[in-house]
C-alpha cells in the first residue's frame, strides 16, 4: 500500500506541477501579488499533490470495485423493472452530492442552488438509466447521440429559454460528472456491460459517463423555460487580502471542517447504497470487504484535501488573474488560458481513472498517452475559445453547434469504442480544477472588461467538455486509417499486414501457415 501511495504521490505531481510553475511565473512576473497571496497558492497546490495521490489510490481500491459488482449483479438480475430505477436511485445519490456540482450552483445566479442541484440529480438518474437501457438493448451509441443532442440544441434555440441561461445548462453537464460520479458510474458501465463477454461488449464499457452529461442540460434549460427571466447583472465579491501568513493558516484551518462535512455527504449515499445492496445480494467475502473500506476512507481523505486546496487556494488567484490580465493584457489572455488548459487536465482526479480504465479494458489499443494527449490539445483549444468569449462576448452557441455537430458526423466514421471513450472524456475533462480555477479565472477577466458574466464567462465548462469529443474521435480516424490493411513483401511473396492501434505492431497474415 505504501509503496502505491508514493506511486500515486509522484503521478499527481507531474500532472499538478506545471500548472503550478505557469501561476507562480504570472504572479512573479505580470501579475505580482502579496507575499500572503503567494503562500496561500503554495500551500494550495501541496493540498492538491497529496489529495490526487490518495484519492487516485482510494479509488482504485473502493468507488471502482463497488461500481462493477454493482454493474455485474444488476445484469445477472435480468430484470428491467428492477434495473431501471436502481440506477436511477443511483444516479441521483452519486450526483446530488457531487462537490463540482455545489461549487457551480453556488456561484451561478440562476436559481436557487438546492433547485439546481436536485435538478441536476433527476436528470442524471433518467439518463443513467437510459443509458443502461441503451446498452440492454445495443442501440448504437452514436445515432443516440445525434437524437438526444438535436434535442438539446433545439430546446436551447428556442425563444422560451433565456440566452442567460443557456451557458449554465451546458456547464451543469460538465460538473455533473466530477471526482465521486465518475468512478462509480464508469465502473458501473464495465460491470453491466462486461458480463454480456459479447463483441460490443468492450465499447459499450463506455458512454455511461457521457450519457449523465445530456440529462441535466436538459433539466436546467426547463428550468430557464420555466423562469423565462434574464438574469440581472452579476458583480463578484472582492477577494480577500491577507497582511500576516497565520491568516492563510487559519483560511485553510477553517474552511477543512466545511469540505469535511460536504465530502462525507456525498460518499456516505454511496457507501450506504453499497452496505445495503452488498447485505442483500454481492454477499462480498470479508477480505474484500476491508480493501474496499480502506480504500474509502483513502478517497475521502484525499478529495476533502483536494477541494480544499482547489477552493481556498486555487479559486481566489484564477479570480485575480483574470481581473488583472483582461484589465491590462486582455488578449494575452488566450495563449495563457491555452497554455493552463493543456496543463490543467492531467491534474483532474477523474482523468486518471478515465486513462486507465481506457488503457486496461482496450487492452492498451487505446494507450493512456495517447488519450492524455488527446485531452490535453481540446482542453487547450476550449479554454482559448473561452477566453476569446470573455474579451468579444460573441453568443456560446456560435461553437457549441458546429462542434457537436463535427463530433457527431465523424461518430458514424470512427471506431464505436473512440465515440464512447470520447463523449465520456468531454465529461470527465470538466472536473474540479474547471471549476475552481478556470471558471473564476473567466469570472475575473469578464468583471474587468465590462461583459455579460452570466453569458460570457460561464460556459466554459461546456467548452472543456466539448473539445475532446474533436480531439479523440481525430485520434480514433488516425488509428482507423493506420490498422488499415496494408501488404508487406517477404521473400518475394506479398503478405496482408495490419498495424495495431498504437502503430506499435505488423501482424503478417499469412493463409498458408493459418496465422
Amino acid at each position: 500500500m505504501q509503496k502505491n501511495l508514493i506511486e500515486k504521490i509522484k503521478e499527481s505531481l507531474g500532472s499538478v506541477i506545471p500548472v503550478a510553475a505557469i501561476v507562480f511565473i504570472l504572479m512573479l512576473s505580470i501579475v505580482p501579488v502579496s507575499g500572503e497571496m503567494f503562500f496561500m497558492f503554495f500551500i494550495g497546490t501541496v493540498m492538491l499533490v497529496v489529495g490526487i495521490g490518495l484519492f487516485t489510490l482510494g479509488a482504485d481500491t473502493s468507488m471502482i470495485i463497488i461500481g462493477e459488482e454493482i454493474g455485474a449483479k444488476l445484469v445477472k438480475l435480468k430484470k428491467i423493472w428492477l434495473i431501471l430505477p436502481v440506477c436511477f436511485i443511483i444516479g441521483v445519490l452519486v450526483t446530488v452530492a457531487e462537490p463540482d456540482l455545489k461549487v457551480l450552483a453556488d456561484q451561478t445566479p440562476i436559481v436557487d442552488s438546492q433547485v439546481m442541484i436536485w435538478a441536476v440529480g433527476i436528470g442524471v438518474g433518467i439518463f443513467l438509466a437510459l443509458a443502461f437501457l441503451r446498452i440492454f438493448l445495443q442501440i448504437k451509441i452514436s445515432i443516440l447521440f445525434v437524437i438526444l443532442y438535436a434535442l438539446v440544441f433545439v430546446f436551447a434555440c428556442s425563444p422560451l429559454i433565456s440566452s442567460s441561461f443557456i451557458p449554465t445548462a451546458f456547464d451543469s453537464g460538465g460538473v455533473t460528472t466530477g471526482p465521486i460520479t465518475v468512478p462509480f458510474i464508469m465502473a458501473l458501465g464495465l460491470g453491466l456491460s462486461s458480463i454480456r463477454g459479447d463483441k460490443t461488449s468492450e465499447e459499450d464499457s463506455f458512454g455511461l459517463v457521457a450519457m449523465c452529461s445530456i440529462g441535466p442540460i436538459l433539466t436546467v434549460l426547463i428550468l430557464g423555460a420555466m423562469s423565462n427571466t434574464d438574469i440581472p447583472q452579476q458583480t463578484l465579491e472582492p477577494i480577500g487580502e491577507y497582511s500576516l501568513v497565520s491568516e492563510v493558516f487559519g483560511k485553510f484551518v477553517h474552511t477543512l471542517p466545511h469540505y469535511m462535512k460536504d465530502v462525507a455527504m456525498a460518499i456516505l449515499p454511496i457507501v450506504a447504497f453499497f452496505v445495503l445492496f452488498n447485505a442483500v445480494s454481492l454477499k462480498l467475502d470479508k477480505k474484500t470487504l476491508i480493501k474496499i473500506y480502506v480504500g474509502l476512507v483513502f478517497t475521502y481523505i484525499g478529495l476533502v484535501l483536494f477541494l480544499t486546496g482547489a477552493n481556498v487556494g486555487f479559486m481566489p488567484i484564477g479570480q485575480y488573474l483574470g481581473e488583472s490580465l483582461a484589465g491590462g493584457y486582455s488578449w494575452i489572455l488566450i495563449p495563457i488560458g491555452m497554455v493552463i488548459g493543456y496543463f490543467i487536465v492531467s491534474a483532474e482526479p477523474a482523468v486518471h481513472v478515465l486513462k486507465q480504465q481506457v488503457e486496461t479494458i482496450t487492452e492498451g489499443r487505446i494507450s493512456a498517452r495517447a488519450l492524455g494527449m488527446s485531452l490535453a490539445i481540446g482542453v487547450a483549444c476550449s479554454v482559448g475559445i473561452a477566453m476569446l468569449r470573455v474579451i468579444t462576448g460573441i453568443s456560446i452557441l456560435w461553437f457549441l453547434i458546429p462542434g457537436y455537430t463535427f463530433a457527431l458526423i465523424i461518430s458514424f466514421l470512427v471506431p464505436p469504442i473512440f465515440t464512447s471513450v470520447a463523449f465520456d472524456a468531454g465529461g470527465v475533462a470538466s472536473g474540479p480544477l474547471t471549476a475552481t480555477f478556470l471558471l473564476p479565472l473567466a469570472m475575473g477577466a469578464s468583471t474587468a472588461a465590462g461583459g455579460n458574466m452570466a453569458e460570457d464567462a460561464f460556459g466554459i465548462v461546456a467548452m472543456v467538455a466539448m473539445t475532446p469529443l474533436l480531439t479523440i474521435q481525430l485520434l480514433g480516424l488516425i488509428s482507423k486509417f493506420r490498422s488499415a490493411p496494408k501488404t508487406a513483401a517477404i521473400e518475394g511473396q506479398v503478405f496482408p499486414v495490419i498495424l495495431d492501434a498504437n502503430c506499435d505492431t505488423v501482424v503478417i497474415l499469412d493463409k498458408r501457415e493459418g496465422v
